[in-house]
């Protein structure tokens, strides 16, 4: 149906916007044509010439052959061709005068960018701006991703012999045991697996198969971790500052240690049960951190992921943006998942690692709810995505643990060396008890000292040599002798 012009009226009185372009004649055909290729790649919208931007009066304009010929050949810049109807609509009080009328589709995601004379543009507001070679290179990278996504190049540095077996057949049976894999996987070929899971190219694993499986960070920059716990509520002075190295399983190891080395551990008797659990539920912050080393931008080689942990919160920074579709505002909300690196993401949705796509941030949600705690909020800063938990509150100047011991017992300790034990001294009383028990607990620590179980925390915590390995009472202290 074709545009009339009381509909063009209307469609110009609330004047120029994100959606509406207004020129006086096709004399400004070529910014008009920045104009509409900035329309392809946004929302798109309306381009009309003969109307004055700036009173809005309907002026037309005349038009020729040879105006329709300009006009078809300034669209054939145009990359991908576009298929516009141009509308001529006539100008009642102005005979021979013509609106000239061109509506486009906005972009959606998975498609090309558009280009016109080889510039990309988009729209900000209302302004028409050339678009940022981030936004083009990621745009162009979700098109195609087989041609240019990160994680489906071939691997520069790692080969099959180079990737963990051992990891790959325990995840192998997380999988069958859960039962999203078959049980033939158990049996079959490490390659077989691989190529059934899209992580090789003949005989060469691909970037995902280094980032899951890899014995060797080697050159890979991105596999790298920093972890720190800062006193106070800034950067000025830390406790511990660690960076750590290794394929996305060790890394997710790495920080849940770190979380329950640094967070308050409380407990509770629930008839012979002793019930254990983290400040800030641990499988909130897991499932956190395992969303930054699933859907982080891999091909930003010189940006880790961080996590921070300060008196009042717990920030985890991702490099890479949110999806278009997701923002912070609405993040909370029930989405569909729209994952970065997919053959990353179904590896570990088959091994169970992840639940159903786009369910995360309601578990995450849940988990908080659970225990009584605010949901984290999401922002993106920098060039990263930033997920912050705010730590329990509590009165920081008096620092007193009520921790449940394995007993059932609470530890009222008050923190200090009030029995003349000085820090030195209790730092190597700690690290001699660890080393002949490198399974004991920091409860029986503080037993044993006299301290408090907070005291015994904060001493730990000071000497970055040593590090708890695996989780609960499973786990055991580790020395590391290269202070």
């Amino acid at each position: 149906m074709a545009l009339t012009i009381d509909e063009i009226k209307i469609l110009i009185q609330n004047d120029e916007h994100r959606q509406l372009e207004l020129k006086k004649t096709t004399g400004e055909l070529k910014d008009g044509m920045h104009t509409a290729c900035a329309f392809l790649n946004t929302e798109g919208g309306w381009l009309l010439f003969g109307v004055a931007a700036t009173s809005l009066k309907i002026l037309g304009q005349q038009v020729t052959d040879n105006t329709q010929k300009e006009i078809a050949q300034a669209l054939s810049y145009m990359e991908p061709q576009v298929d516009v109807q141009v509308e001529y609509v006539d100008v009642p009080d102005r005979p021979g005068h013509k609106v000239i009328a061109i509506h486009f589709d906005g972009w959606a995601w998975g498609m090309v960018p558009y280009t016109y004379h080889g510039s990309p543009y988009y729209k900000v507001e209302s302004t028409t701006k050339e678009m940022p070679r981030d936004m083009y290179v990621e745009r162009l990278r979700r098109s195609k991703p087989d041609l240019f996504a990160w994680e489906r190049q071939p691997s520069e540095f790692a080969d099959i012999s180079s990737l963990d077996e051992k990891l790959i057949r325990g995840v192998l049976h997380l999988g069958v045991e859960r039962g999203r894999l078959s049980d033939l996987a158990l049996t079959e070929p490490i390659e077989n697996v691989l190529e059934k899971w899209k992580l090789v190219i003949g005989n060469r694993p691909l970037n995902a198969a280094a980032a899951l499986f890899t014995k060797d960070t080697g050159m890979y920059t991105q596999f790298t971790m920093r972890m720190a716990r800062f006193q106070g509520t800034d950067k000025n002075e830390f406790i511990d500052n660690q960076r750590v190295e290794g394929n996305i399983f060790v890394l997710l190891n790495e920080a849940m240690n770190f979380f329950r080395k640094h967070l308050n551990m409380h407990g509770k008797i629930v008839g012979l049960v002793r019930d254990e659990y983290l400040e800030v539920p641990a499988e909130a912050l897991r499932e956190v951190v395992l969303n930054a080393l699933c859907h982080r931008q891999y091909e930003r080689y010189n940006l880790t992921i961080g996590i921070a942990i300060y008196d009042d919160r717990i920030e985890i920074e991702n490099p890479g943006t949110l999806p278009p579709q997701i923002t912070p505002e609405n993040i909370l909300q029930p989405h569909i998942s729209y994952p970065y690196n997919p053959l990353i993401a179904n590896v570990l949705y088959s091994t169970t690692y992840i639940e159903n796509w786009g369910s995360g941030v309601k578990r995450i949600m849940e988990a908080c709810q659970k225990r009584g705690i605010p949901a984290p909020i999401w922002t993106v800063n920098g060039g990263f995505v930033v997920v912050t938990f705010m730590r329990p509150t509590k009165d920081v100047t008096q620092d007193v643990t009520q921790d449940v011991t394995q007993d059932g017992t609470q530890d009222g300790t008050q923190d200090g060396t009030q029995d003349g034990t000085q820090d030195d001294n209790l730092d190597k009383w700690i690290e001699n008890q660890i080393r002949q028990n490198p399974q004991i607990t920091t409860e029986k620590l503080a037993e044993m000292s006299k301290k408090g179980l907070r005291t015994i925390k904060r001493h730990i915590a000071k000497m970055p040599h040593i590090r708890y390995v695996g989780s609960g009472y499973s786990g055991y202290w580790e020395v590391l002798d290269d202070k």
